[in-house]
């Protein structure tokens, strides 16, 4: 779930700062979405170091149902 959060954290760092400063080209949208990836690597970093422990892991954490769609199909009949 960690990853999910810092993906959104960061996200939302480019597009706030994209909003605020408006890049303009390739080379100038880059950089702003790297500054938006240090974002959600700071809040990492900080949590880790408060934790003493990674909060990144190779779970699957979001909690998705995969149904059948054959299964589905049956159900609407």
């Amino acid at each position: 779930m960690h990853e999910v959060l810092l993906t959104d954290l960061g996200e939302t760092a480019t597009r706030e700062l994209a909003k605020e400063y408006k890049p303009y080209g390739l080379e100038q949208n880059k950089k702003f979405a790297k500054m938006g990836g240090n974002v959600s690597k700071v809040a990492r970093d900080n949590l880790e170091q408060k934790l003493g422990k990674s909060v990144i892991s190779n779970q699957n954490n979001l909690n998705y149902q995969y149904i059948d769609k054959k299964e589905k199909l049956e159900n609407k009949k």
